[in-house]
């Protein structure tokens, strides 16, 4: 079988191309004005995007500690998460703060789609984006399966978001399990990551890790033939990447194969106008711990 299709039937790079097509609509939340302003209702600090972005995004789980909530987001320190989350839930509660996203990404959504937010392309690809959200999977997945037991939203562009969301949140899900059977701890996965170029060293110590943790971790995957001595990855390196990357597209796969390729081309055709929407819009950083575009 190709390293190309997906067990579950389906091109990879489409399965790719999903995720590209969808994380910047979901992404907007910890970027838009309006986000902010919501967040500043509730008593969030705005200054910077984190003491909103840790409380919007665990909310779903409910009142989750700082340790499950560094359980599921993974490559952040836990001082860093318990920084934002220990505080957050005396702030507002999780009901609260799932009501503000809400009227965040409505805001935001009309704000950057006009007229478009009611159009009819954008409530067929909601219906698409809802069906394939609808069908993933979330077993073993903590965040995806906290998004989908939400009530989905009547207004279709609030569905679309809400099934980007779970979308992401399933693939996410998912690239953690292949990190972890990649041998990759948190601070090894953007160590290991950053060493591909796939973003900038300065962006990736953005999650809250300390020099002496950033260096140790780098020590062991020298020792383990991945990175070389100035930081860089080595052949072995971006081959491990590489899988995690290729067992990632397959595990987001599924979802995809059930929609059907028809609708999946479908939706990809329908998501591109939203898509140059919010890349055009200057919200969203020009490069991300992510990788988009580059791996």
């Amino acid at each position: 079988m190709s390293e190309h299709v997906s067990k579950a039937g389906i091109e990879l790079s489409r399965v790719r191309q999903l995720w590209h097509l969808l994380e910047p609509l979901h992404a907007v939340l910890y970027y838009a004005p309006e986000a902010f302003e919501e967040a500043a209702t509730l008593g969030f600090a705005t200054e910077e995007r984190w003491p909103s972005y840790f409380p919007y995004r665990a909310a779903p789980l409910g009142t989750a500690g700082s340790e499950r909530v560094a359980s599921a987001f993974y490559s952040f320190s836990p001082r860093m998460v318990a920084e934002h989350i220990d505080p957050a839930w005396k702030a507002a509660s999780p009901e609260e703060v799932l009501k503000a996203r809400t009227r965040a990404i409505d805001r935001a959504y009309r704000a950057l789609f006009g007229d478009r937010v009611d159009s009819p392309e954008l409530t067929e690809a909601a219906a698409l984006a809802r069906r394939a959200a609808e069908a993933a999977n979330t077993a073993g997945r903590p965040l995806a399966a906290a998004n989908a037991e939400l009530p989905w939203p009547d207004a279709p562009h609030l569905q679309l978001w809400h099934a980007a969301t779970i979308l992401r949140e399933h693939r996410g899900d998912g690239h953690l399990a292949a990190l972890l059977v990649a041998g990759l701890d948190p601070v090894e996965a953007l160590v290991s990551f950053a060493a591909t170029g796939a973003a900038s060293v300065e962006r990736f110590e953005s999650r809250g890790w300390s020099t002496e943790e950033w260096t140790a971790a780098r020590e062991r995957l020298t020792a383990r033939g991945l990175v070389d001595a100035d930081g860089r990855a080595t052949q072995a390196g971006r081959d491990l990447r590489h899988r995690v990357e290729q067992h990632t597209d397959e595990l987001a796969a599924a979802p995809w194969r059930i929609l059907g390729a028809s609708a999946t081309d479908r939706l990809a055709d329908l998501l591109g106008d939203y898509w140059v929407a919010v890349l055009s819009s200057g919200l969203l950083p020009s490069e991300s711990t992510l990788g988009i575009g580059k791996v």
